[in-house]
């Protein structure tokens, strides 16, 4: 049977892809534009989109277990409802959803909040589902390493409590890790939570620190002001989800991503492996400039 992954093009997705097929899955993706995508040989490409009723329904025909990744839009509820109700209708009840670390408590935060609604309809639903929560991307550092590199400021108000940054690559290993078991599993498996977490809580001021040093000249921490967060995402973004960034950061500031007991450990014996660090991703990334 084939695993349909939705969200194969992002920086998370397209390594789930690559974890997939390494292990020798069956993997269609869903994609907009496959013109303008890449994937692994042997990948079978669906175009469309998650509010084309048609082109869902097609995705999902031979398909035994799903990966769903909703992008952060304006209609990405709706997306998420939708896409769960086809699979529940194509008879696909194995399902691994990549949610965000504490979605139940971040509740003000729009794409916290669709997330713990969709973590609801799993279970309400009966599906057997993995709910992957993943804290802050490393990854997504790469939006602001001109900042850091050229006028040396780590601009991300991340605040004091804490934030336990994992690498994209940990998150999609996890990911086909779990789509592997499930789809193998002779029954129905329970659902189950995964907190997806770097192997360091860092701090704005932390993490300007190991800037410092890897790059070998001072780099300022910006200090903690997502209302000027709001306005520099602003001049790029789509002013909603600037606001949105602002409401998240605003979290940082007050609570942090802060990891359970045991939850690197488990991790790590997960993967078999280290977790990937802030400091690796620092390090490679100034390599290159």
């Amino acid at each position: 049977m084939t695993i349909l992954v939705i969200g194969a093009t992002g920086r998370v997705g397209h390594h789930v892809v690559q974890q997939l097929v390494n292990r020798r899955a069956s993997v269609r993706v869903l994609t907009r534009d496959p013109s303008r995508a890449s994937f692994p040989a042997g990948v079978e490409v669906a175009q469309g989109d998650l509010l084309d009723i048609d082109a869902l329904r097609a995705a999902f025909t031979g398909v035994s277990t799903l990966f769903l990744l909703n992008a952060v839009t304006g209609d990405e509820f709706t997306q998420a409802i939708i896409t769960l109700n086809i699979a529940r209708e194509a008879g696909v009840d194995r399902v691994v959803y990549l949610s965000v670390l504490h979605a139940d408590r971040a509740v003000n935060v729009p794409h916290f909040a669709v997330k713990s609604g969709a973590e609801r309809m799993l279970e309400a639903m009966d599906f057997s589902a993995t709910i992957l929560r993943p804290s802050y991307f490393i990854d997504n550092e790469l939006m602001i390493k001109d900042v850091i590199l050229k006028h040396g400021v780590y601009p991300m108000p991340i605040g004091s409590k804490g934030v336990a940054m994992v690498d994209a690559r940990d998150i999609a290993e996890v990911a086909a890790i779990e789509l592997i078991r499930r789809e193998q599993a002779p029954g129905k498996l329970p659902i189950e939570t995964i907190n997806l977490v770097g192997p360091d809580t860092l701090t704005g001021a932390s993490v300007a620190a190991i800037w410092s040093d890897v790059l070998g000249r001072p780099v300022a921490y910006g200090g903690d002001d997502p209302s000027g967060f709001e306005q520099n995402m602003a001049t790029f973004m789509p002013k909603w989800m600037a606001y949105e960034m602002r409401l998240m950061a605003e979290r940082y500031v007050s609570d942090g991503l802060i990891p359970e007991q045991g939850d690197v450990e488990r991790l790590t014996g997960i993967l078999g492996r280290p977790l990937h660090s802030y400091r690796d991703f620092a390090s490679a990334l100034a390599a290159t400039a």
